[in-house]
C-alpha cells in the first residue's frame, strides 16, 4: 500500500478547440485530451503531456497528486478514468479533490502468491483487476495486494472476500467474481479414464443419466 501522496505534478494546457481533427492534432504531438472534474468548479476540457501522465498513471488510480493549470490554479486530482486503444492512451478524465471529503475511486487488484489449485493441475482465472471502493483522499491505497495461496481447485475469490483498510468501504457488489481455480477439461479425461480403471462406464462419470 503506498501512502506517498503528491509525489507528482502534472502540467495541464486548457483546450480551445473541440473538433475532431483537433484531438487526432494533439494526439499526434504527443499529448492526451482530458478533462478535468472539478469538486469546486466547472469542468475543464485540458491536454497533458502523454508521457509525463504515464508517470502518474503508474502510481496508481487512488494516489492524487498536483496537477497544474496553464494560466489558472493547481489542484490536487485523480485519475478518474482513462480510455486506452491498443496500449495508448486516447483519453483520461481527472477527479479534483478535498482532502476532507470521501472520494469514490477504482482501485488495482495485485494478485500475490501461488494457489494451491494449480499445484495439483487447476488454472488461476482472473476475472476483475480492479475495485471499487470510497475513502478520504489520505487513506485510500495506491493498490490492494490479495494473498491467493489458499485458494484450491474450485475455489472462488469474491469481491466481499478482500480486507479493506480501515475507513475504506467497498462499492462493488460483495458477490463479484475476482478469481478463481478451474480444472482444465483434460483433468475431466483423467477423471473419465480413473472411474473406467474402477469399472465403471466412462460416459457415467458426472451423470447418471447418459447411460441409460
Amino acid at each position: 500500500m503506498s501512502t506517498n501522496h503528491h509525489t507528482f505534478q502534472l502540467i495541464a494546457t486548457p483546450r480551445t478547440v473541440f473538433h475532431r481533427s483537433s484531438l487526432r492534432q494533439l494526439r499526434q504531438h504527443g499529448r492526451v485530451p482530458a478533462v478535468l472534474y472539478g469538486a469546486e468548479s466547472e469542468n475543464l476540457a485540458v491536454h497533458v503531456d502523454v508521457k509525463e501522465l504515464v508517470k502518474v498513471v503508474r502510481t496508481g488510480r487512488s494516489e492524487f497528486f498536483d496537477l497544474k493549470v496553464e494560466g489558472g490554479p493547481t489542484v490536487p486530482a485523480l485519475i478518474k478514468d482513462v480510455q486506452q486503444q491498443q496500449g495508448k492512451i486516447l483519453h483520461v478524465d481527472f477527479q479534483q479533490v478535498s482532502k476532507n471529503k470521501p472520494i469514490r475511486v477504482k482501485i488495482p487488484l495485485h494478485y500475490a502468491g501461488t494457489a494451491e489449485g494449480t499445484k495439483v493441475g487447476g488454472v488461476l482465472q482472473i476475472q476483475a483487476t480492479e475495485l471499487e471502493v470510497e475513502g478520504l483522499p489520505d487513506i485510500l491505497p495506491a493498490s490492494l495486494d490479495i494473498d491467493i495461496t489458499s485458494l484450491d481447485a474450485g475455489d472462488k475469490l469474491l469481491a466481499g472476500d478482500v480486507q479493506l483498510p480501515a475507513g475504506v468501504t467497498m462499492h462493488s457488489q460483495p458477490e463479484e467474481l475476482l478469481a478463481s481455480i478451474v480444472l482444465p477439461r483434460v483433468a475431466d479425461a483423467d477423471l473419465a479414464q480413473d472411474a473406467a480403471a474402477d469399472g465403471e462406464p466412462a460416459g457415467t462419470v458426472g451423470s447418471g443419466e447418459a447411460a441409460e
